[in-house]
């Protein structure tokens, strides 16, 4: 049996007339990073607020680190760690002195901040977090987020407006953190390549509805009929040639795309291309990305 830290079943949320969740079950598999993916105004920031106790549950049920949330709230926050938009930081307060405003509430000796704020990168001196870049406030975030040695970690676009060196340093603390303090980690974002390289595990919501959820090798393998890029001498004739024959192509970069074909169809186009005088230079499947499969399945009717 799957050793699931998080779980939710038919968890569903209105406001007012409008479903924003619908019968999701979320499996967050123990010690995973969790990319959960979706579009603007699809669900995510939702769910997690649901997940943590932030939103009053109208129906389904959530249970985190195997317990139900709704009779065992307190012991759950205190093995679950959260940054849900922009973190509450003191401008006028250098790091350590922000996290000093958390350690009676966490119960944390004074070592313990100085550890969390060189685990997320952060030095101690005097300088005021008004300061701090967008990326180190993120950081000092997460570090607030660590205190009290979390088991989970939920972190909603944590590399929202970061440049890019920021969204680097925030991947390796966030792999750090999971292989090497064996934080079970779940992380929504709009990044979709950066998601690429860092996660274990994914879930897909669109509209309210969770489109798919499992190992990332697994979303990858979904989209397995790729469409096919055509270049050729004359991609203008090619491609009314193409529509003469029923075939729908379009101008992408330069390049003709062709829908998923088998191979003989793609050769009786290479055929007919030859025979109108149209040399083909390259006829390839294209190459299928997290992006690419994550646009395709948004498509779909939610």
């Amino acid at each position: 049996m799957a050793n699931f830290l998080v779980e939710t079943q038919n968890l569903t949320h209105r406001f007012g007339s409008e479903i924003v969740v619908n019968n999701i079950n979320l499996n967050v598999p123990a010690q995973s990073i969790y990319g959960f993916l979706g579009p603007n105004g699809a669900g995510k920031t939702t769910t997690l607020k649901l997940i943590l106790g932030l939103l009053r549950k109208q129906a389904g049920e959530v249970a985190v680190l195997q317990k139900s949330l709704a009779s065992n709230r307190v012991e759950i926050l205190k093995k679950t760690g959260s940054l849900i938009e922009s973190p509450s930081l003191y401008g006028h307060l250098s790091a350590l002195e922000n996290l000093r405003v958390w350690q009676p509430i966490y119960s944390v000796s004074t070592p313990r901040l100085h550890e969390v704020l060189k685990l997320v990168g952060l030095h101690t001196g005097s300088k005021k977090v008004s300061k701090f870049s967008l990326g180190m406030k993120q950081r000092l975030g997460i570090a607030v987020a660590l205190l009290h040695e979390p088991m989970l970690l939920v972190l909603d676009e944590p590399t929202n407006g970061l440049d890019p060196n920021g969204i680097i340093e925030m991947r390796e603390l966030l792999r750090t953190l999971n292989q090497q303090h064996g934080i079970t980690i779940i992380v929504s974002s709009h990044l979709l390549a950066e998601i690429e390289k860092l996660v274990t595990d994914v879930g897909v919501i669109n509209k309210g509805k969770l489109m798919f959820q499992g190992q990332l090798p697994a979303l990858m393998k979904l989209q397995q009929q790729a469409a096919v890029m055509l270049d050729t001498s004359d991609n203008d004739r090619a491609h009314i040639l193409l529509s003469r024959e029923g075939i729908t192509t379009q101008l992408i970069n330069g390049n003709l795309e062709l829908p998923a074909l088998s191979r003989e169809q793609l050769a009786g186009i290479n055929r007919m291309l030859v025979l109108e005088s149209i040399n083909v230079y390259c006829m390839a499947p294209r190459q299928n990305d997290l992006e690419t499969v994550f646009m395709e399945m948004i498509k779909q009717p939610a």
